[in-house]
C-alpha cells in the first residue's frame, strides 16, 4: 500500500468542510491510518514546508498554515499519490475540474482546501512527519 498525506487546510476547516473531505476520502478508497485535528506552529509549519523556504510566497505560506486548526491525515491505498491529486485537483481551484475537492471547496491558490504529496516518496516522508 502506497501512502499520502492529506492535510485539510485552515480555510476549509473554518468552513466546515471536514466532514465532506473525509466522506470523499472514504469514497474514494483510501484507507485512513490516522488523523489529527491540530493547529501548526510556525516551526512545524516551517520544518514542514522547508523545501520552499527559499521562495517568495514561503512566509505567507508558513502564516496562513498557521492561522488557524488543520486536520491531517495519512492515506492509504493503492497509487495512493496519483489517486489522491486527481481527487483533489489543480492548485487554482479557478483552473480545477469539477467534482474535484479544490474546485468544490477551494476559493484561491494559497486557500485551496487540501494539501496532497507530489510522489511516493514524499507520501511517506509527509506521513512520518505527521505520524511517527
Amino acid at each position: 500500500m502506497e501512502r499520502t498525506l492529506m492535510i485539510i487546510k485552515p480555510d476549509a476547516v473554518a468552513a466546515k468542510n471536514i466532514g465532506n473531505i473525509v466522506a470523499r476520502v472514504e469514497k474514494e478508497g483510501f484507507h485512513i491510518t490516522g488523523l489529527r485535528y491540530m493547529q501548526l506552529t510556525q516551526e512545524q509549519a516551517g520544518d514542514f514546508y522547508a523545501v520552499h523556504k527559499e521562495r517568495p510566497f514561503f512566509g505567507d505560506l508558513v502564516r496562513y498554515m498557521t492561522s488557524g486548526p488543520v486536520v491531517v491525515g495519512r492515506l492509504e491505498r493503492a497509487n495512493a499519490v496519483e489517486h489522491w491529486r486527481a481527487v483533489i485537483g489543480s492548485t487554482d481551484p479557478q483552473k480545477a475540474t469539477d467534482g474535484t475537492i479544490r474546485k468544490s471547496y477551494g476559493t484561491s491558490i494559497e486557500a485551496n482546501a487540501v494539501h496532497g504529496s507530489d510522489s511516493p516518496e514524499n507520501g511517506a516522508k509527509e506521513t512520518d512527519f505527521f505520524f511517527a
